[in-house]
């Protein structure tokens, strides 16, 4: 009987389809099992072909459904193991199988891919471009010392024709195999040819220093040295396997293509990815940290930082995981956590306790207290920004600093005698807080980077999460904690996805990732037309950049270029006469995602902007029989039923298939949350475009179906995409 692997490449594409297509693989392959070799071969329902323009004589194809099929790398050393690297669309399988070449990697044992024309081509190019350029990039290494770190011929030839690192860049995977132009990489940034040998070869398990001395390496053992990325199906039950821990797998699964951000040999400083929804930039984030722990010296801590708990706690699990029982020891070397637990956690340790963090509901009621001997032309909502958004934001201590400071990102004039009086009030806000041991979690924040700037750096690396909704006061917890020097700080966010009003200048606040920014375009999670519709709701919306603010002189920021390889049903929205037939129609959604598309409870969610009508569709749900949980009690992935949540609380997270609810013009944009003109233009247009990136952020949770409803008056941000 044949056996069978499978790559990395065809698993993502596996976990990308729908259900009904994924059943057909499944099929596929148990027939595929089955078989013999020689009736494979004669099999017609199979069809195993040969491709003519391959440009590896080992590739093969086999038929899936009429419109897919599945891309196979066939035995030449006399085993019986068939690896399985794509299923895609027949056009697109056969573009991609032409166009490959797999090999042996030299010094590691490994199974690799090139694209082997795009490479031709490269080639051709860079010996031209070259000729004019005595100075090459790798001229310093031999030959032979390139060879024993496992480059072969092609890459060898398209090494000497690099003058810069960005030529080496621009061959990055899936176009050069990841461990060769890894090897390269790490040369180009200055790491001796022992370190490449100490950080990339070794710990594969290599020992013979010299390519002439090392034994010839099998087809199938190459596949076996590669466990990183090739899985052998050991039984019926594997694939069923992956797909019932999909969203697990994929939650670490790192495309080739993201290899040279997670993977990057060192940042001279800070670096930034962004990308939009789905474009794996946590993905790249937690192997940015695998990275950093197997390179770095045994005592050097990293810190893993995101925005809320529940995400935190999610970041931990996916790095276990990721880490394996191999490195499983490593995590005790990382701290993964939110800044506000931190900033808590540093309060404590300096003082013994820290102050209890106030409800928005609390903070409220005291600046109505502060507020109680002042007539002032200001409503209280501006007080609590102008405390926020300026004093904490600049950590302003004094009067005379607050007198004296630019109030970024204000829209209001605000004289020196008004300002006097804004101190007064909010000295009384302090002030009460403090007679009340409690404080705001950004006060919590700028206390603690006062702290933390007192006592000294806490780890070697910060990796950041969910970057663009973080308070000035929280970057300088972050910045305070690890000194400035290479591969201080990673981060990663997509400003798109800000909900929360928090803009800031990176620079001003010592983190400059000017020269080490990257930028995701490629969605792994959500169809095209999923993005295309969500993408909609935020046209003509005033995005800037991640770290900047409009001192900074880096304009808007753009989901141009955004897409995905995936492609599905469009998104429907309708609206109805009352809530009860919303809920009805809701159910019935459900219902054919369940039982029609197969899709499984826990894999299906419903949001809605507030907690009234997520209660309410619960109790629905469960009253028709449809189980159902709130994600606000952390519901595990072995408990089965529909998760339900506001759109806060989908932040991060994804599902197979999205219902966005009660999407009506009371509650988005909800007025007590956006700020009056007249008081405040510019915030007025914050608060406005935070609105817009909620139901964006919630929209984009989902990966295969998404709907979106409403009853009474439809919401007017859902304008850009009404029939």
């Amino acid at each position: 009987m044949p056996r069978l692997a499978l790559s990395d490449d065809f698993v993502a594409d596996l976990i990308s389809l729908q259900r009904p297509v994924q059943k057909e693989v499944n099929d596929a392959i148990q027939m595929f099992r089955s078989m013999t070799v020689p009736q494979l071969h004669a099999s017609k329902g199979m069809h195993l072909e040969k491709l003519e323009r391959a440009r590896d004589p080992r590739i093969r194809t086999i038929r899936i459904t009429k419109f897919y099929r599945g891309v196979l790398l066939a035995p030449d050393d006399g085993s019986e193991l068939f690896t399985l690297l794509r299923v895609a669309p027949h056009d697109e399988a056969i573009n991609w199988a032409c166009k490959r070449a797999y090999s042996v990697n030299g010094a590691t044992g490994g199974l690799e891919v090139r694209n082997v024309e795009a490479l031709e081509q490269m080639e051709t190019y860079f010996e031209t471009k070259a000729v004019a350029t005595p100075a090459r990039l790798f001229e310093e290494y031999s030959d032979t010392v390139l060879r024993d770190l496992g480059i072969d011929d092609q890459v060898l030839r398209l090494a000497r024709v690099c003058v810069t690192a960005d030529d080496l860049t621009v061959m990055a995977p899936p176009m050069m195999p990841a461990d060769q132009y890894e090897v390269l990489e790490y040369l180009a940034a200055d790491y001796s040819p022992e370190d490449v040998w100490e950080q990339l070869i070794a710990p594969r398990g290599q020992t013979v220093r010299t390519a002439e001395d090392r034994p010839t390496v099998t087809l199938t053992e190459a596949i076996l040295n590669t466990p990183n990325r090739i899985v052998e199906v050991t039984g019926p039950g594997e694939l069923e396997r992956i797909l019932t821990e999909d969203l697990t797998r994929w939650r670490i699964f790192l495309h080739p293509a993201q290899r040279r951000y997670a993977y990057h040999p060192g940042f001279n400083g800070p670096a930034q990815v962004t990308g939009g929804p789905g474009t794996g930039k946590t993905v790249v984030a937690l192997h940015r940290v695998r990275n950093l722990l197997r390179t770095g010296r045994a005592g050097d801590r990293i810190l893993l930082t995101t925005f809320t708990n529940a995400m935190a706690a999610a970041l931990r699990d996916s790095l276990a995981l990721l880490l394996g029982d191999a490195d499983a020891h490593l995590l005790e070397r990382v701290d993964v956590t939110t800044v506000d637990s931190l900033a808590a956690r540093v309060i404590r340790e300096a003082r013994g306790s820290s102050p209890k963090p106030l409800s928005v509901t609390a903070e409220k009621s005291a600046w109505t207290r502060a507020t109680a001997r002042e007539e002032l032309p200001w409503p209280e909502q501006f007080l609590s920004q102008e405390f926020r958004n300026v004093v904490l934001a600049q950590g302003l201590r004094t009067p005379e600093e607050y007198l004296r400071c630019v109030r970024r990102g204000r829209g209001t004039q605000v004289g020196r005698v008004q300002r006097a009086r804004l101190w007064r009030v909010m000295e009384r806000f302090t002030a009460d807080l403090a007679s009340r041991d409690s404080a705001t979690y950004t006060q919590l924040c700028d206390q603690a980077a006062r702290i933390l700037a007192d006592g000294g750096p806490r780890y070697r690396h910060v990796v950041v999460d969910e970057a663009q909704d973080l308070h000035p006061a929280q970057w300088r917890v972050l910045r305070a904690c690890v000194a400035p020097r290479s591969d201080d700080m990673f981060l990663v966010g997509d400003p798109h996805q800000r909900i929360y009003d928090s803009r800031v200048s990176l620079r001003s606040l010592g983190i400059n990732v000017r020269g080490r920014t990257s930028r995701l375009r490629l969605n792994y999670r959500s169809t095209e037309e999923i993005l295309r519709w969500s993408a909609s709701l935020l046209d003509g919306q005033p995005v800037g950049r991640l770290g900047e603010d409009d001192d900074d002189d880096g304009g808007r920021d753009s989901l141009r270029g955004y897409r995905s390889q995936l492609h599905g049903r469009t998104p429907a929205a309708h609206g109805y006469g009352s809530q009860d037939d919303e809920l009805r129609a809701l159910i019935e959604q459900i219902r054919t995602w369940i039982e029609q598309d197969g899709v499984k409870p826990s894999e299906v969610a419903v949001c809605a902007r507030f907690n009234t009508l997520v209660d309410t569709v619960i109790a629905r749900l469960r009253r028709e029989g449809i189980p159902a949980v709130a994600v606000k009690d952390d519901p595990g992935p072995g408990v089965s039923g529909v998760r339900v949540a506001t759109m806060h609380a989908m932040k991060g997270l994804e599902f197979r298939c999205v219902a966005v609810v009660g999407v009506t013009s009371s509650v988005l944009p909800f007025a007590p949350h956006v700020t009056s003109a007249d008081v405040d233009p510019v915030q007025h247009q914050s608060d406005l475009l935070a609105e817009h990136c909620l139901l964006f952020v919630a929209c984009t949770r989902a990966r295969d179906a998404l709907a979106i409803s409403w009853s009474g008056e439809r919401s007017r941000m859902l304008d850009p995409v009404a029939d």
